[in-house]
């Protein structure tokens, strides 16, 4: 054993694990990057030759159910802020348009404000971190930094803040997320591996204390209601003494008793492939339930026309469990970045998530479905309500967007550097505000850029170019 521990080095090196650089190596190549991609690029906002948006977002019309897309452009015209969260494939075509730094990440592919938030964890602890994986694809880690940046100017600028907050919001984030990523290049991949954003963590930054304590009391007591007993009180109505999903067309529709006839047969392939993607113990688990409702469902902005469906199950003594089924298409980064390495998008979609969130959702896992005569739908699956809170951005002061910018650039950081090289992007990224005052330029533009679109989307439904539903 002494002679066999003498000559590991020479055995293992380069033939089963390669020699790893080290941290100051690493960081020296990111520093090196700025040759050919320099910080002060990153303010930069290519639009000569740009596509037009209303003909991106168009194309994507065709992979969703047609009854819906007016309901998406409907909540897109809101406001701008809703066209921003609905137009994540048009940002990404915006973004491709400039130069590429080679430092890649799982990107979430659509970073907005509203697009993090707090959940429940296995352990039943609330955690802080991105909720939305849909466009998730591997790719150059300044573009979800950037959609992030460009969401905190358009939200500022919609809560009526003058031009110095709104950029301060901005700036904030980014360099929330520059020096989270640079304490993470200094940790040990394992403690790194563990880290999670507590909720507690989070709240306890609140500096006025009749705010932190208030603020505390309304998470913890809205969070507690957002499980599947809350769904069930909220969802459903007791018929012929069981529960069954309340019709609320066109945003939920049940499925009808002939079309769970005719679907069982499908739907049972999708449960049955979605139970082999989890393990033992969530297998063992989901079967103590019996399905004994599915719905379609309206969510989101962006998401709207895709196939969402939210499925009851009870267990014997009638406790619920719902369960979200929503569609995975193609990400809108794949047309330029390059196809996904994951069988079926419902695989692209839980695997990103499970690179970037330190803790993931238990009865997370894909499946596919497949109609007579119709290509296979892909989908994910995920707990529809476990401990979920969202934060009204809308509603924030410029202090408290400030904040929730910060922990979102924070989260981000974290999420980025679990599936990237911390060390190298934390050289590239530096030590001083550069690369926050460029980012920041780059989301004052780009705000201008989103506000002239949604006045176009605007425009388009005004004459009837577009076909839309408002207010639901």
């Amino acid at each position: 054993m002494a002679a066999l521990m003498m000559d590991t080095s020479s055995f293992f090196d380069g033939v089963l694990w390669p020699p790893l650089a080290s941290r100051t190596e690493r960081a020296a190549a990111g520093r090196a990057q700025r040759e050919t991609h320099s910080l002060e690029s990153h303010a930069e906002l290519v639009t000569p030759g740009r596509a037009n948006p209303l003909s991106i977002l168009r194309s994507q019309d065709a992979r969703r159910v047609s009854e819906l897309v007016p309901i998406r452009y409907g909540r897109m015209l809101a406001t701008p802020f809703a066209y921003l969260r609905g137009s994540a494939g048009v940002m990404a075509a915006d973004l491709a348009a400039s130069g590429r730094v080679n430092l890649e990440v799982q990107l979430c592919g659509d970073a907005h404000l509203s697009n993090f938030g707090l959940f429940a964890t296995s352990d039943r602890r609330l955690v802080f971190d991105i909720n939305d994986f849909d466009e998730t694809l591997r790719g150059p880690f300044d573009w979800d930094v950037k959609r992030l940046a460009a969401s905190c100017v358009v939200a500022a600028r919609e809560n009526k803040f003058d031009v110095k907050q709104c950029l301060k919001v901005a700036r904030v984030a980014v360099r929330a997320y520059r020096t989270t990523m640079i304490e993470a290049s200094l940790m040990d991949p394992l403690d790194l591996f563990y880290v999670r954003f507590d909720a507690d963590e989070i709240l306890s930054s609140i500096k006025n204390e009749k705010e932190r304590e208030r603020s505390i009391k309304h998470v913890r007591r809205k969070s507690s209601h957002k499980n599947s007993l809350g769904a069930l009180l909220k969802l459903t109505e007791v018929q012929d003494g069981r529960s069954v999903i309340v019709s609320q067309p066109p945003l939920i529709v049940p499925l009808t008793g002939h079309e769970r006839r005719t679907e069982g047969e499908r739907i049972r392939a999708l449960f049955d492939e979605y139970l082999k993607t989890m393990a033992p113990d969530r297998q063992a688990l989901i079967n103590r339930y019996s399905l004994t409702d599915i719905a379609l469902k309206v969510v989101g902005v962006g998401s709207v026309g895709t196939n969402c469906f939210i499925a009851l199950f009870e267990s014997g003594d009638r406790e619920p469990l719902f369960l979200q089924l929503k569609e995975a298409t193609e990400s809108v980064l794949e047309k330029h970045l390059g196809a996904t390495s994951c069988r079926q998008a419902g695989q692209r979609v839980v695997t990103g998530q499970r690179l970037i969130q330190a803790a993931t959702d238990a009865f997370l896992g894909w499946g596919r479905y497949t109609a007579p005569g119709e290509q296979p739908t892909d989908f994910y699956v995920r707990q529809l309500w476990d401990g979920k809170y969202s934060f009204e951005v809308n509603r924030l002061t410029p202090k408290g967007l400030r904040d929730y910018a910060r922990w979102c650039g924070t989260a981000l950081a974290r999420a980025h550097a679990r599936s990237g090289d911390a060390a190298m992007i934390a050289g590239y990224l530096g030590d001083d505000a550069t690369f926050d005052r460029a980012v920041t330029a780059f989301a004052e533009m780009y705000a201008d850029l989103a506000e002239a679109d949604h006045a176009e989307l605007v425009a388009a439904a005004d004459d009837g170019a577009l076909k839309v539903v408002r207010d639901l």
